[in-house]
């Protein structure tokens, strides 16, 4: 069974990969970013570990031999799913992977917008660490007696919130109806709702119609002044001119963003010009442990392949 792993691999990883290959596994490694190569292997390929460059109907067209699409991770906006149903080929992702990884880089995103480390960060290099505009202590601000707004409560809020309620904030979560787990850690709001109240609003919904865009110009706006956006799920739900407008104005005071509307980020979006928004490009997940979990569970439904066993976590 020929599988690619399409994805960057440091030493460490590539390592890892050899390590776990065998009983009829091959596994090969393929950047991201070479195309000319990824081609190649799929012509053979009959499993494909997907992680973020989109796989096209294309992509899979030009795969004859392909027979399971697996997505490292949760979201599978970035597969053609249209296509890989009209070829029968399955599609499977593994939920609760990266959940400790993905709270711990939401809490660290909140703490790097709060204490505006990336100003920090670049005047500390330059020497003007101590001559920074006074002005700027006035945003500065700590988790503990702010409201933590939750937009959604799956795993990842689940993991978070007893975090946030230790350090000291009041929490507050929207999702479609209230959710018995959330019972003594935060309170249900309506998305309007949340919105007014909190300090911080951080995302945590997978991209669908009806999310996509849901942080908009009006939402923003329903934002109290100088509160923080954290997004650490999909780019697609913020409106990102609006959300550079309500930084750059000050109408916000900071968002901390893993995610992007185009991925990756061109380097000219007006967003990473913005001292007061802390930036990571899409590597929330990305942990040598969730490594760790992810490979268990996309060797385990290769092996299940094989043997014409059901799939775990099928979606398609």
């Amino acid at each position: 069974m020929r599988v690619i792993f399409h994805y960057d691999t440091g030493p460490a990883l590539a390592r890892r990969l050899e390590e776990v290959a065998g009983d009829g596994i091959e596994i090969a490694a393929c950047g991201e970013a070479d195309d000319e190569r990824f081609r190649a292997l799929m012509r053979d390929a009959d499993v494909l570990w997907h992680v973020l460059r989109p796989v096209s109907a294309a992509d899979i067209e030009a795969a004859p031999r392909l027979r399971l699409i697996q997505k490292i991770g949760v979201g599978v906006n970035t597969i053609d799913l249209d296509t890989a149903r009209a070829r029968g080929i399955p599609v499977c992702n593994m939920p609760g992977t990266n959940t400790p990884a993905v709270a711990e880089m939401t809490l660290a995103l909140m703490l790097s917008a709060l204490r505006r480390l990336p100003a920090f960060g670049r005047a500390t290099r330059e020497g003007k660490g101590w001559r920074m505009d006074s002005a700027l202590q006035d945003g500065l601000g700590e988790i503990g007696g702010r409201t933590v707004g939750l937009v959604g409560f799956g795993a990842v809020p689940r993991a978070l919130a007893p975090v946030l309620k230790a350090l000291g904030a009041r929490l507050l979560y929207t999702a479609r109806a209230p959710k018995p787990e959330a019972d003594g850690l935060a309170e249900w709001r309506t998305l309007p709702a949340l919105l007014v109240e909190s300090d911080i609003v951080s995302l945590h919904v997978p991209e669908t119609p009806e999310t996509v865009g849901m942080i908009d110009e009006a939402a923003l706006a329903r934002m109290k002044p100088g509160a923080i956006l954290v997004n650490t799920a999909r780019g697609s739900l913020v409106d990102e001119a609006a959300l550079t407008d309500a930084l750059a104005s000050g109408r916000l005071g900071a968002a901390g963003l893993d995610v992007f509307a185009r991925e990756p980020v061109p380097p000219d979006t007006p967003l990473l010009r913005l001292d007061n928004v802390a930036l990571a490009p899409h590597v929330a997940w990305l942990t040598m442990d969730t490594i760790e979990r992810s490979l268990e569970v996309a060797l385990d439904n290769c092996r299940r392949l094989a043997a014409g066993e059901p799939l775990r976590f099928q979606v398609v």
